[in-house]
């Protein structure tokens, strides 16, 4: 039971932050407050403070406009405090971390006399590194002897003009305080390529050894997170810290509750973090590399004992591992049955998938020979940066001095961390499936490798279930998950069967504010064209879409294929696509920033997207009057992925286009239809071009599960 203690905390909270900003209580708002506070602020526990009983999980779809941050944070904050608890709160992107961190978390202190601390915990690789900033600063390059041996893993030092300047701009800013060495905070956006020279992982990174660990971003961002009483952090950081057993990076999970907002995307992102990868040619060329480098590195450095032993191994065995490379670029060569096919966004990704997951034998033997060779690598990799350690200790007899193995170990960390990569996809590639649990999917991928092709091997999990079920439900003292979008056809089954949520979770559905029926109206017009005859429905969007956005200001055409979004675009007139602003031409952030600059400016402007232009791009008022969609979202058909687990369904009895593919599809459209009213003025139509909602038999549960618009049926 909720203490009265704490229940009227909570309602005082509320009800002085209403006052505060002169706000009316906003019903969803209300209901979700008192949903979060009932699951998270009577947990039961033991006398050392620990869960008792059943996982304590609630999850709560909240539409736009609810208010979904101030009703989390107000029930969540004194729950976690009076259980003597950390608040974890993970969000999907960095435009809702950053709003949260620099907007929600500061007008709850100030209005609401909630009295808490908070800190943003980012991963290593958002943070600059002092000692890879030095060692490209460095005039002479007398260090960069080593690291030129191992260019291939990013230690390039070659500096032209423009990287020079900055990177002293960077030196001067951090003496002079005015600068953190966080790269969210740099004035200017700083590219990929250049930013990897800059950071480091935690395989290359010497902690209390480096000498400028006294000032690191990273560390000191990371002991501001041990004093505070909430964290803000993304999805992948909470994934990682799971991975490394909890409470590596963030509090351990029986001392933490955990908010997931935008929580949908928490299955997939589970699913990505336990996903693997290698590419054949490459990383032959990177075992080619290897064995050169060490042969030179001896040359140049006779080691004596056990260090100078390991090393002297590791060129035989990274020549016979490139051998076995070859051997399986050969025979998947030979295999594969490449099928052209688009990812969900839109990029061409030729594959050969293995059905059920079932590797021939053959492959099989090959990649178990290569886990074998990779796991002795991985050995001689960890026993190296061991004894790498050791001297950096300055302990006795290593034959090495402290600065040198300083200056090897990053070189070796990466090496091991790419060997540990290896190993990893060739253990899941070649594991034997439990007959009782979803397989892996495994599938081969053609890749570009400079002028020459390579093929990518691929193992994922289908389902996060068991892994979110075993490592966070069953441990955290307590969790929410929350997003616009958790249910699929006005059902969580969806999200109870991908997230393994334990039959304990508490769901709840709060109202959306908005009032549907008088701001937006649903159109589905008839086309005369059936959208699975891609040529014909492309012909009749090129000649409807003119017509269907005349009058709106801004629009935005959504499309589930970017070979038919190009087509439609080719395929009308020259003087109409000047007003077209197409997804892929330019970065996200400069595409949404040149439309509204037009919107402003009087003139209408259309977007064309795909999936990722369907969610989480916030268009208020005139920047989006008119959302149209091409097609009902079904999943890209050739996603591995998605396919393994339709196969799994299947052979257990079940029907994977019900189950999987039409609910997918319904929640995806209702996140396209989450484009249309952002804030509570807004007004405007949605106009799908996709008849099935009204003539297939599944249609009528797609169409109920939309919000509530007025309806224009064709």
């Amino acid at each position: 039971m909720l203490s009265a203690e704490l229940k009227s905390q909570i309602q005082g909270a509320y009800s002085r932050f209403l006052e505060a900003k002169g706000l009316k209580p906003r019903y969803g708002q209300r209901l979700m407050i008192a949903e979060v506070a009932r699951s998270l602020g009577a947990i039961a526990t033991d006398d050392e403070g620990r869960r008792q009983g059943e996982p304590a999980v609630v999850v709560v779809e909240a539409g736009t406009g609810t208010g979904k941050t101030v009703a989390y944070s107000l029930a969540a904050i004194p729950a976690a405090k009076a259980a003597g608890k950390r608040l974890v709160i993970a969000t999907a992107t960095v435009a809702l971390q950053e709003q949260i961190v620099n907007k929600d978390l500061p007008d709850l202190i100030r209005n609401s006399s909630l009295s808490f601390s908070f800190a943003l915990a980012k991963g290593r690789g958002r943070y600059l590194c002092l000692s890879r900033l030095d060692l490209l600063l460095q005039e002479g390059q007398a260090q960069s002897a080593t690291a030129q041996l191992f260019e291939e893993e990013g230690f390039r030092i070659d500096v032209d003009e423009a990287s020079q300047k900055l990177f002293t701009q960077m030196i001067e800013k951090l003496a002079g305080n005015r600068w953190d060495g966080d790269r969210d905070a740099w004035p200017q956006a700083i590219e990929d390529d250049t930013w990897s020279r800059l950071t480091t992982d935690h395989s290359q990174c010497t902690g209390r050894h480096c000498p400028n660990f006294q000032q690191c971003a990273f560390y000191k961002a990371r002991e501001g997170m041990t004093k505070v009483d909430v964290i803000v952090t993304n999805h992948d950081m909470v994934l990682a810290d799971l991975a490394l057993g909890g409470g590596a990076v963030l509090p351990d999970p029986r001392d933490t509750l955990y908010v997931f907002d935008e929580g949908h995307h928490l299955p997939d992102k589970a699913i990505g973090h336990f996903a693997h990868f290698t590419r054949l040619r490459s990383t032959a060329d990177w075992l080619g590399q290897v064995e050169k480098n060490l042969t030179r590195l001896l040359a140049q450095h006779p080691l004596p004992g056990e260090l100078g032993r390991l090393i002297e191994s590791v060129p035989e065995l990274a020549r016979e591992l490139r051998t076995q490379q070859q051997f399986m670029f050969a025979a998947c060569e030979q295999l594969a049955d490449f099928r052209a096919g688009e990812d969900m966004d839109g990029r061409e990704r030729p594959r050969h998938r293995f059905v059920g997951g079932v590797v021939p034998e053959h492959l099989r033997e090959l990649g178990l020979e290569l886990k074998k060779g990779f796991s002795r690598l991985v050995e001689l990799f960890t026993r190296l940066t061991e004894l790498l350690k050791e001297a950096m200790d300055g302990e006795p007899g290593m034959g090495l001095p402290s600065h040198q193995a300083e200056e090897w170990y990053p070189l070796f960390g990466s090496l091991l961390a790419r060997a540990e990569g290896n190993w990893q996809l060739w253990t899941a590639f070649t594991a034997e499936d439990p007959e009782d649990s979803p397989p892996m999917a495994r599938w081969l991928t053609l890749a570009e490798s400079g002028a020459l092709h390579d093929i990518e091997v691929d193992a994922s999990p289908i389902l996060a279930a068991e892994t979110l079920r075993r490592h966070l439900w069953s441990i955290a003292h307590g969790a929410l998950v929350t997003s616009a979008t958790l249910t699929a056809l006005n059902s969580f089954e969806r999200f109870r069967m991908r997230a393994g949520l334990p039959k304990s979770a508490v769901t709840a559905v709060v109202p959306s504010p908005f009032a549907h029926a008088e701001a937006g109206l649903l159109r589905v017009p008839d086309l005369k064209a059936d959208p699975r005859d891609a040529a014909a429905h492309t012909a009749a969007i090129v000649r409807e879409l003119p017509q269907l956005v005349e009058g709106a200001r801004g629009a935005l055409v959504l499309f589930s294929s970017r070979r038919q979004m190009q087509d439609v675009f080719d395929g009308l007139e020259r003087d109409w696509r000047k007003r077209v602003l197409i997804q892929g031409n330019l970065s996200k952030q400069e595409t949404l920033s040149r439309h509204k600059a037009r919107v402003d400016a009087g003139e209408p402007s259309v977007l064309f997207g795909l999936a990722s232009f369907a969610e989480g791009v916030d268009l208020p008022g005139a920047y989006c009057e008119h959302v149209v969609i091409a097609k009902i979202p079904f999943a890209v058909p050739d996603d591995p992925v998605e396919a393994a687990l339709a196969e799994w369904i299947e052979a257990r009895g079940g029907n994977p286009f019900m189950e999987i593919a039409v609910p997918d599809a319904s929640l995806r459209l209702v996140q396209a239809c989450g484009r249309l009213l952002r804030t509570e003025q807004d007004r405007g139509t949605i106009t799908l071009l996709d008849r099935r909602v009204v003539t297939q038999r599944y249609g009528k549960a797609i169409l109920d599960a939309l919000p509530p618009f007025r309806r224009e049926i064709g």
